[in-house]
């Protein structure tokens, strides 16, 4: 065999391995691959195939430990042009297999006994040797020109490998509890045998590449990715923080298979605080207003929450969808789920007072605004309701003046099946 056959050989077997064995420090939006290369000569060729291939971002392939003089990237043959000018064995409508001579495989041109061309598909074609699982895709070469011969690692990001927790926030007249699991996806027809992983949470920005493909619809959960009961999925450990992000390390190696989802138990964080209560967030008009409250839940908790979606169940029932962003230990996170049609509001504002200058123009204006609430639900609820107030200087009742905006906030509990009013003055200052 030449060399620029075992060559292409050893290229093949690589290509079309089950699995790459890699390390994977995981990102919401990328991952850094790392894998463990090395050379007993001044040349180091490694071989990616093209499904890993298709998801690197540019420039960001790097050889660590290995110092190198020059590296060439190289778009290889596919497996079904090592076979061209031999025999491969075709199936006909009829159903008869005969031996052709494989001309091209670009188009699958062949030529027959009879000296005729032709071009068939590959689904007419049958082989004495076992096809990789992707024969008709190339793969991407490095080829280093090392200054000496050693070990070292190849890494690259790509953005086909992707990591988001998600939580469930079930909720009780008893209280409430927090869980999250953690999806890891791989977007690629390549399965990893993945030796270490760590997740990373927080915001990282990398140039290049596109965003990530939808998600696959099949999901793979910590079981069943596994195969044998006694092989333990891994579980997921606090690593601590790294430079403002938060690292999260998986305990045991595992197979990340190809085009799926992997879900692992993630957090299960102890709420410090938890309410539930009606709102409205909005800003200061003259003009008068009704409508209805909004659905919001507040929590704080003992552990920092990366950024992902959130379900909500009340007895078990879903009430609603949202996502949360990324919060710190003991920040509070705070969303809406949607209206509450049985807790309605009208707003009314009166000006008290209108200041004017020696030209006729308002200066000082005092406005009283007052919040009707009106509830048809069997139990006591809590509302509550912020106006943000522009100007040049703000009072609200007897704060204290701010200059460009303030915020008018109303607490008040509203009796079942009841009704309440509360009122707040604004004072703007325009000149």
């Amino acid at each position: 065999m030449t060399p620029s056959a075992a060559r292409l050989l050893a290229l093949t077997v690589l290509s079309s391995s089950a699995a790459l064995a890699t390390d994977l420090r995981i990102y919401p939006s990328f991952t850094e691959v790392r894998e463990a290369v090395s050379s007993t000569g001044n040349t180091l060729t490694v071989a990616l195939p093209q499904e890993a291939w298709a998801g690197v971002i540019g420039g960001s392939l790097d050889l660590e430990g290995l110092a190198f003089n020059s590296a060439i990237q190289k778009l290889e043959a596919n497996w079904l042009s090592t076979l061209e000018g031999k025999t491969v064995f075709l199936r006909g409508e009829d159903g008869k297999v005969e031996p052709v001579t494989l001309v091209r495989a670009k188009d699958l041109l062949v030529k027959d006994a009879s000296g005729r061309y032709f071009s068939v598909r590959y689904e007419q074609l049958q082989f004495d040797v076992l096809p990789p699982s992707n024969p008709l895709s190339p793969s991407q070469t490095l080829t280093f020109n090392l200054k000496a011969p050693g070990t070292g690692t190849l890494s690259y990001l790509t953005r086909s490998v992707t990591w988001q927790p998600r939580y469930t926030l079930k909720a009780s007249d008893a209280g409430a509890q927090l869980s999250a699991l953690a999806d890891v996806r791989n977007g690629t027809d390549l399965p990893y045998d993945v030796k270490n992983t760590e997740l990373y949470a927080g915001d990282v920005n990398v140039q290049g590449g596109g965003y990530p493909p939808p998600m696959p619809m099949a999901a793979v959960t910590a079981e069943s990715a596994y195969g044998r009961a006694a092989d333990a999925a891994p579980k997921i450990e606090n690593a601590g923080d790294l430079r403002g992000l938060y690292r999260y390390a998986l305990t045991t190696p595992f197979t990340l298979p190809a085009n799926s989802v992997v879900t692992l138990p993630f957090l299960t964080p102890k709420l410090t605080s938890f309410e539930r209560y009606v709102g409205l967030n909005t800003y200061f008009s003259t003009g008068t207003q009704e409508g209805t409250l909004n659905r919001f839940y507040r929590f704080k908790a003992d552990d920092r929450l990366p950024a992902g979606p959130i379900t909500v169940r009340e007895d078990n029932r879903i009430v609603g969808q949202t996502n949360i962003g990324e919060t710190r230990k003991g920040g509070e996170v705070e969303f809406t789920l949607g209206d509450d049609p049985d807790v309605a509001y009208t707003r009314a504002v009166q000006t008290v007072t209108q200041t004017k200058d020696a030209k006729g123009n308002v200066t000082k204006t005092t406005y009283k605004v007052t919040y009707t609430l009106e509830s048809s639900k069997t139990r006591q609820v809590r509302a509550e309701i912020t106006e943000r107030v522009g100007g040049r200087l703000v009072t609200i009742d007897t704060g204290k003046a701010t200059q460009n905006q303030a915020l008018a906030t109303v607490k008040v509990d509203v009796p079942a099946n009841g009704k309440v009013s509360r009122s707040f003055t604004v004072v703007i200052v325009n000149s």
